[in-house]
């Protein structure tokens, strides 16, 4: 195994070039902000949709890259996602961002996706972190509001799933078409608490602290199976199970983002609490990883059929996931299974000719050619993320 410093090396170098294409290939300078759809030969699709998620994760990886790196043009690519989000994606008349606008910035699908919000919330933090705007944390504050006034579970806990624009009950609460339509998901709640996290760090607000302490204990209540350990994906409004699907990538990421969320409200008796089912929900995700290291992408338990595919983020989450395992654990085997998740990228999912990671590959490693290199999903968050993250923790822990 090399030494840390060499990951950091690495890691670094991996993460100047995933900013790098973003700043290359996804600037629209024609229509502003960024491109809806870039294929795997950095094509841009012309006409394709731009997604609220896709400019909230922009806004966030720049202005995370901003705070490691400092250099002006992260903040600049930053601003200019701020900038778009602002105009075109907040909903002025009834709060919150719509989920999607046209190639030209109109609103396309104005539904009120929490897990969306929830994202600009995330991203909105960043930028406040990164230069201090006053308008973007006001702003940031809005959303968050919205959430809480329109998604908050008062009697039962934890945030509903979708709305129409007007924030009235919607038929199809689906985030995806593979999705479950239920009332509430592990996902949304799982994001609604990343970026409560975030937002607390600029708002060091009772009220929040307490929204992200309750979001924890529902974690450990209701949305970790108390059995196995992986996370429950679909809910009624009580809480009742409503699927048998494992994501092992969500597994992963929750394994050390629930765990962040009880660092940063500073709450010590409930993070050593989470610190241990962190290392518990670690454990049961590794069941999804294949010999080579990579990390599959979900199975259904109740046909014991396991996708046998591996996406890009899955393996992003892992490295982080598995490092903070280690960390908190000591054990060598968490730290190995870092390794080989760094490795299962370098060899399978770094674009070395047109740069980016693809989507993902099929079990026979080919190339997933019908996905995006850039959409309404694949972004630079969870990939470059993973770099900043683990070159932070490096850091500290020299």
């Amino acid at each position: 195994m090399k030494n840390l410093q060499q990951y950091y090396k690495e890691l670094d170098q991996e993460c100047l070039s995933i900013l790098d294409w973003w700043m290359l290939h996804s600037i629209d300078y024609d229509n502003g902000g960024f491109f809806g759809k870039i294929d795997n030969d950095n094509v841009v699709m012309a006409g394709a949709p731009k997604g609220s998620v896709l400019n909230s994760r922009i806004l966030w990886t720049f202005s995370a890259a901003y705070n490691h790196y400092k250099t002006p043009g992260y903040l600049q690519t930053a601003t200019r996602a701020y900038n778009y989000i602002a105009t075109h994606f907040v909903d002025t008349k009834y709060g919150g961002v719509y989920w999607s606008v046209d190639d030209s910035g109109k609103p396309l699908d104005d539904k009120k996706q929490v897990y969306a919000i929830a994202f600009a919330v995330y991203g909105l933090s960043e930028y406040v972190l990164a230069c201090g705007d006053v308008q973007a944390k006001e702003l940031a504050l809005d959303l968050y509001q919205a959430v809480e006034k329109h998604s908050h579970d008062s009697a039962y806990g934890g945030y509903f799933e979708a709305f129409t624009r007007e924030w009235n009950e919607l038929e199809d609460l689906r985030l995806s078409n593979k999705d479950f339509n239920e009332k509430k998901s592990m996902n949304t709640n799982l994001h609604v608490l990343e970026a409560y996290t975030n937002l607390y760090r600029i708002h060091r607000d009772e009220i929040l602290r307490k929204n992200i302490e309750d979001l924890i204990r529902l974690f450990l209540v209701h949305i970790i199976d108390q059995g196995t350990n992986h996370l429950i994906l679909f809910f009624s409004e009580q809480w009742t199970p409503k699927s048998e699907l494992i994501s092992y990538g969500h597994d992963i990421e929750a394994a050390w983002l629930l765990q962040e969320a009880a660092q940063v409200i500073g709450h010590d008796e409930l993070l050593g609490i989470v610190k241990q089912k962190c290392l518990d929900i670690a454990k049961a995700a590794a069941k999804g990883l294949d010999t080579d290291g990579g990390l599959w992408y979900e199975k259904n338990v109740a046909e014991n059929h396991v996708i046998k595919e591996k996406h890009w983020w899955p393996q992003a989450e892992a490295m982080v996931g598995f490092f903070n395992a280690w960390q908190v654990s000591g054990e060598p085997h968490f730290l190995q299974k870092f390794e080989d998740a760094w490795s299962f990228i370098k060899k399978h999912l770094q674009d070395r000719e047109d740069g980016e990671w693809f989507w993902g590959v099929h079990e026979d490693y080919s190339i997933m050619q019908e996905e995006d290199k850039a959409g309404l999903w694949k972004c630079p968050y969870h990939n470059g993320r993973a770099c900043l993250e683990l070159m932070k923790r490096i850091k500290a822990n020299q």
